[in-house]
């Protein structure tokens, strides 16, 4: 009886927290074979996670996040950081099963399922480049651009990417686009070598007409 009594509250010990664990999207487990940093330090093999964790994978290592109702591979040198229902993604690659909708989260673009059924959908960044495929069901991926919200047509950015298509977008938010130089333009004409030939000869010309004068008046008192 003493060692039936252990095995069964060893056994407890070890199934109740992975249990209550399971039923908690804001916080998961992440599994790793040695080569990933967790907050900036070398993460053991098996490790709680919560809410603005930051995993980063070294070359060569993989690991592995595993929260109710999803579960999420991380691909060697990438850098993400864990918020419960949603990764933000930095640099690198992500490969997600997930029953519960979890999104990615990576510069100005996010990508999530559009259903609660099983979804299976990759998002990697790399150069700036955001490359979304999918595998099982359809994810929606929603662009931000300051060009759109200047236009008030942010809404047109989503899109949606079907089971075994894929899309492709860029990470940084739009930036107004600089103005050309032309003639218009203040400031780089004035410094032209055409502005300063032209102000030479109006100056020559003011000196001329005040000189080939003489001594005489500009209004002479006698006609």
């Amino acid at each position: 009886m003493p060692e039936w009594r252990n095995l069964v509250c060893g056994a407890m010990i070890v199934i109740l927290p992975a249990s209550f664990m399971g039923q908690d999207s804001t916080r998961g487990m992440l599994r790793s074979d040695g080569g990933t940093w967790l907050n900036g330090v070398q993460a053991p093999t098996a490790a709680a996670i919560f809410p603005d964790s930051l995993v980063q994978t070294q070359r060569g290592h993989s690991s592995r996040i595993d929260v109710a109702g999803s579960s999420v591979l991380i691909l060697p040198e990438t850098e993400t950081q864990f918020q419960g229902d949603a990764l933000v993604l930095t640099h690198g690659s992500l490969q997600l099963v997930t029953t519960t909708k979890m999104q990615v989260l990576v510069g100005c673009v996010s990508v999530a399922p559009t259903t609660a059924e099983r979804t299976e959908y990759d998002v990697s960044d790399v150069d700036g480049k955001v490359k979304i495929v999918v595998s099982k069901n359809d994810v929606s991926v929603h662009s931000h651009s300051a060009a759109l919200v200047r236009s008030k047509q942010a809404a047109s950015s989503d899109t949606i990417v079907h089971e075994g298509g894929q899309a492709t977008r860029e990470d940084r938010c739009g930036a107004p686009s600089k103005p050309e130089n032309g003639v218009g333009a203040s400031g780089p004409f004035l410094d032209s070598p055409l502005a300063i030939a032209a102000g030479f000869v109006v100056v020559g010309t003011l000196a001329c007409l005040g000189l080939c004068h003489g001594d005489d008046p500009i209004s002479p008192s006698k006609p």
